[in-house]
């Protein structure tokens, strides 16, 4: 006797069940995306893990043993990042799933077996459970901590007279120690006051970073109302600096720059971050490149430090370009870098677009070189294009 098919609303029914634990589980990404995912996190995974691996003392041992000798060492590594007493359950968990293997006979009719196999998966999954709860309650604060440095940064770019500014940032983290702005000090920019730029990079990365970035940020907004001049102001933001840098080990890269809409004249110092790009028009309508190396160390390396000044004329659809390095030290899966060549080409062949586009446009140059790989270093970019 045959059985009956199940209507028809009982299929569809579960169908959507179906679909409904998948998209669950997946988060709604299709395969090709979930394995990517896999692949930034496990490639991200490798160079945490293999960060301390000495690689060349690797190189004497043996080819045969180098990948136990490298398992082992991702093993270690991954162990000592839990506290003590997870540590103990874990090895309590692998014992049981060594001793549960062997199987001992006792005579011809008995067989022993220890099987601890579904007490070590729940041990295991202890584990999981109590890492997942620290990565989640990290996670929240980070979560905090961005917002809060969000108020820190503009949201919306200031007006400019004749011209048009732009600004992007991707942390590597929650947090970043990237930091960018571009205020009028004396509020008086609807007067064609001066407006002031700045791009600025702290050593490291995460949370400490982004303290540090947020000391910068109060005290250049403090020293930049009392009027005083560039270069008083960067000179107190480099005594500043030392006091806080941990002996030179948390430095900061920067240009500060004073930005004239009048006469589109900008003052600016370079205290040891990457040269700054402009591009321009010559007579025959062909692209000009110019750089605005530095011309002063990072802040924070030496309370006598000297840095000078320095005048650029802009002009008429010029774009000055100002980034971080997380822009030019971007990666592809291949682990090849973005470089500063590649990033000078992208400007060299910009359109005469506005500077909203005109950092799209440059953004999108990036995206296309790294694909999906997750990048290590914070991404930022700001774009001034005059009109």
């Amino acid at each position: 006797m045959s059985s009956a098919a199940p209507p028809p609303e009982y299929s569809r029914e579960k169908g959507r069940g179906d679909e409904g634990l998948w998209q669950k589980i997946s988060g709604g990404s299709e395969i090709d995306e979930l394995w990517s995912q896999f692949s930034a996190d496990a490639q991200a995974s490798y160079g945490f893990y293999g960060k301390d691996l000495d690689r060349e003392q690797l190189k004497t041992v043996p080819a045969w043993r180098r990948p136990f000798r490298i398992a082992k060492h991702y093993f270690w590594a991954l162990v000592m990042k839990m506290t003590p007493a997870r540590r103990v359950i874990l090895f309590i968990a692998l014992v049981m799933l060594i001793v549960s293997g062997p199987k001992f006979s006792v005579g011809r009719s008995f067989t022993f077996d220890m099987n601890f196999d579904a007490l070590a998966a729940l041990l295991l999954l202890l584990l999981l459970s109590l890492e997942l709860a620290d990565k989640v309650t990290m996670k929240r604060d980070l979560e905090i901590a961005r917002e809060i440095q969000s108020w820190l940064s503009p949201s919306q770019p200031p007006k400019v007279a004749g011209a048009s500014i732009a600004f992007h940032t991707r942390p590597q983290n929650s947090v970043a120690g990237d930091y960018y702005d571009a205020f009028y000090p004396m509020q008086d920019g609807e007067s064609g006051g001066k407006l002031f730029l700045v791009i600025a990079d702290v050593a490291g990365k995460s949370v400490p970073a982004a303290l540090l970035m947020a000391t910068f940020q109060a005290s250049l907004h403090t020293v930049a109302r009392e009027n005083v001049s560039l270069q008083k102001l960067v000179q107190r933001l480099n005594r500043y600096a030392c006091a806080h840098s941990l002996d030179g080990r948390r430095f900061t890269t920067a240009l500060l720059g004073e930005y004239d809409p009048a006469t589109r004249q900008l003052v600016y110092v370079n205290a040891g971050h990457n040269a700054p790009v402009i591009r321009r028009d010559n007579a025959k309508g062909e692209a000009v490149i110019e750089r605005l190396p530095a011309s002063g160390v990072p802040f924070g390396i030496s309370p006598d430090a000297g840095y000078e000044t320095a005048t650029v004329q802009l002009a008429p659809r010029d774009a000055l370009v100002l980034f971080t390095d997380g822009v030019v030290e971007a990666f592809n899966g291949k682990g090849e870098e973005f470089t500063d060549a590649r990033l000078v080409e992208s400007v060299r062949y910009l359109p005469d677009w506005d500077a909203q586009r005109s950092l799209q446009f440059l953004i999108e140059r990036v995206d296309e070189f790294v694909g999906r790989t997750k990048q290590f270093d914070d991404i930022t970019c700001l774009v001034l294009r005059c009109e």
